[in-house]
């Protein structure tokens, strides 16, 4: 068994990152290959971006599982049975001879990928604690940000050189190597095992949808993460296709938007010691708004411009920075005993979310990315609704408490 983490580590962070890599990297890595991928499997935009949905789905759904299992039988049996899967599945994704097979796969895949983002926020509480894991977070979230800056060029490039399959031979190489870091790094960070019995799991989802802060949050995160999806199902089309981007150039783009996550998340961290993660919450959702309604009026202006789309979107991504890690420490507050199970329903409303909505844009896109936008609006202004929400019972004179203690088997 491997040495406990250091909280005091920047390894421990590393490792940390590099799990939660696991889910943007089979996102962001196909990217600038969907409209070769669109053409060689002979199918339209809706069914491409069903390959996304489909992989947010099964990323989804899985969560209601992970969290309980991880929480009687420990983090390290699922994060190594979890990213196995993963591998196979994207080695089925790497021989799918048509977009229906294709689509199969990447449900698997994303049941696969589910473990390692869900667990590594949930190793996160196990060893840094209620107080510091908002800061842990957003400096994970700073590191993880290495892989969505370098994976759509990374895409571009071997698209260069071979075909859109060794796109998933790369991914399921990774998953290889998270399997690796797991066994020899990641030690079990368990605290106390919960009950399997399926009224203790009942009764611990219903706890967490109770709680009157965790819904509004957990809902108001999922909101502002569903306009990232839908850009990022879009993103491909938009540019290569639509304003006529090259797919080497893509990546470059797509940089602007990985920067402005860096930018929001080490900001975060620094907040994090001077202002509640509530304040925090609020400030990227209005930063949120202002940069969707800034793409859609620049859009307006100059319907034909990258600029219009890309800066906006810096800006977006920045938001993002600030609201998921805070909304994350938020929802895992008071709930130490039931973290995994806490960090899962989290993920199931926000991948639900995502991948219903990023459906919804893809039944509709054709030749303008005007739904994309219209639809990230949408999502900034619910989500800032909810966090008003959340804030005003925060702050109330009496808010409302849970007990975790009633949680436990």
């Amino acid at each position: 068994m491997p040495a406990a983490l250091d909280p005091n580590s920047r390894f421990t962070l590393l490792c940390l990152a590099g799990l939660v890599a696991l889910g943007p990297l089979s996102v962001d890595m196909y990217l600038p290959a969907m409209p070769a991928m669109q053409r060689e499997l002979n199918t339209d935009i809706a069914h491409m971006h069903l390959t996304l949905s489909a992989y947010l789905w099964g990323f989804a759904v899985f969560h209601l599982a992970c969290g309980p299992l991880a929480d009687r039988y420990g983090r390290r049996p699922l994060l190594l049975g979890g990213t196995l899967l993963f591998v196979l599945a994207s080695a089925g994704c790497a021989l799918a001879q048509s977009v229906e097979q294709l689509t199969l796969f990447r449900v698997i895949q994303g049941v696969g990928a589910c473990v390692g983002p869900t667990l590594a926020r949930t190793i996160t509480r196990d060893v840094f604690g209620p107080r510091d894991a908002a800061r842990a977070l957003s400096l994970i979230a700073m590191l993880m940000a290495l892989a969505p800056a370098i994976a759509p060029g990374l895409g571009g490039i071997m698209l260069r050189y071979v075909a859109w399959p060794s796109v998933f031979v790369f991914l399921g190489a990774y998953g290889l190597v998270v399997i690796a870091i797991v066994w020899y790094r990641i030690p079990e960070t368990l605290p106390e095992p919960q009950s399997l019995a399926p009224a203790a799991i009942l009764r611990n989802y219903l706890l967490l949808l109770r709680d009157p802060i965790f819904l509004p949050v957990a809902t108001a995160s999922a909101l502002v993460y569903a306009g990232l999806t839908v850009y990022l199902a879009s993103s491909g089309f938009v540019f290569i296709d639509m304003l006529g981007v090259s797919v080497e150039f893509f990546g470059l783009i797509f940089l602007t938007s990985v920067i402005g996550y860096m930018a929001g998340s080490a900001l975060s961290a620094r907040l994090a010691s001077r202002f509640s993660p509530a304040q925090v919450v609020l400030g990227g959702a209005l930063l949120g708004v202002g940069a969707s309604a800034a793409m859609l009026g620049l859009h307006q202006l100059a319907p034909g411009s990258i600029l219009a789309i890309m800066l906006p979107m810096t800006f977006y991504a920045a938001a993002l920075g600030l609201v998921m890690p805070n909304a994350m420490a938020m929802a895992l507050e008071h709930h130490p005993f039931i973290a995994a199970t806490t960090s899962s329903l989290f993920g199931f409303i926000q991948m639900g979310i995502a991948a219903a909505l990023t459906g919804l844009v893809g039944a509709v896109m054709t030749t303008t990315p005007q739904p994309m936008i219209v639809a990230m609006l949408a999502a900034t202004a619910l989500t800032l609704a909810l966090v008003l929400r959340a804030r005003s019972i925060v702050h109330s004179d009496n808010p409302p408490t849970v007990n975790p203690e009633t949680a436990t088997s």
